[in-house]
């Protein structure tokens, strides 16, 4: 996970803070230099050639265990990763669709821009009704959708689907374990497990994010809209958030005269990335 620059600030009187090209060689031996003797033929099969067959399309819910590095590649590894959904998992899969690879009278590659582009809109749009809750939730969660789409040489025999899987991620480049389902989860009592926690003050060396229902001293309270469109620069996203979130963490704190707060705005990667906001924080009861 990519960080965001921090700002943590203090009341008065409070300490500051990712072809193979197969290659098909015909060797044709006819009129070999000085010879003149026929070479006898071999008899033909009468067996078809193999014919590949593709890969099959995923089941529409599951579990599966995944690292954080399989989970966020564009296609799924190799071997058998599904668990029951019982047991302990890293992914639950909550979509799976159909790809359209015709496009504009062109059959396109699955692995072109926009073919991956429909995969990149569908998912994160299927989330928050398969979650519960709200917007607000989702984005102060610890959950995230991940997709995955048929490797060229699957889809070269006919493949042409996407999954969609929701993971928790659990400190830097690392997967939370989960038991059961996460459907519904940010609309119930369970919803706190899941939500945005931190090791140690952000923006410090200690500083990691973790569902809250690990040990942590920090947590998110909240997120800042900022105005849609292009990147507006580091020092207009950064003095956004600096109000509200000194607000929200004066609303938390048992001194309204003395108390911590944070703020992380985005980056220019990130907001491309579609994160348009920024997270306020505050030290946790």
């Amino acid at each position: 996970m990519t960080r965001m620059p921090t700002r943590v600030g203090a009341a008065p009187g409070a300490a500051a803070l990712a072809a193979v090209l197969t290659v098909m060689l015909a060797v044709v031996l006819s009129g070999c230099g000085g010879s003149s003797s026929a070479r006898p033929k071999a008899p033909a099969s009468s067996a078809p050639p193999p014919v590949a067959s593709a890969v099959p399309r995923p089941a529409a819910s599951g579990c599966s265990t995944l690292t954080y590095q399989q989970a966020v590649a564009p296609t799924l590894p190799a071997g058998e990763t599904a668990v029951p959904c019982s047991g302990t998992h890293t992914a639950q899969t909550y979509a799976v669709g159909t790809l359209s690879t015709a496009i504009d009278g062109h059959l396109t590659a699955v692995d072109s821009a926009r073919v991956q582009a429909q995969v990149a809109k569908r998912c994160p749009a299927a989330l928050p009704a398969y979650l519960g809750g709200d917007r607000e939730r989702l984005r102060l969660s610890m959950l995230r959708g991940v997709w995955f789409t048929p490797t060229v040489a699957q889809a070269s025999t006919g493949a042409d689907w996407y999954r969609c899987d929701v993971i928790a991620l659990d400190g830097d480049q690392q997967l939370a374990s989960m038991r059961g389902s996460l459907k519904g989860v940010l609309g119930s009592a369970r919803a706190g497990d899941w939500a945005m926690c931190g090791t140690a003050q952000p923006g410090t060396a200690g500083f990691h994010r973790v569902p809250c229902r690990a040990k942590h001293s920090w947590k998110a309270l909240k997120t800042i809209d900022l105005p849609a469109g292009d990147y507006p620069g580091e020092a207009a996203v950064k003095e956004a958030g600096q109000k509200p979130c000194q607000q929200a963490g004066q609303a938390v704190a048992s001194d309204a005269l003395n108390y911590r707060w944070g703020y992380e705005w985005p980056t220019a990667e990130q907001w491309k990335a579609g994160q348009t906001y920024g997270i306020c924080w505050a030290p946790s009861a």
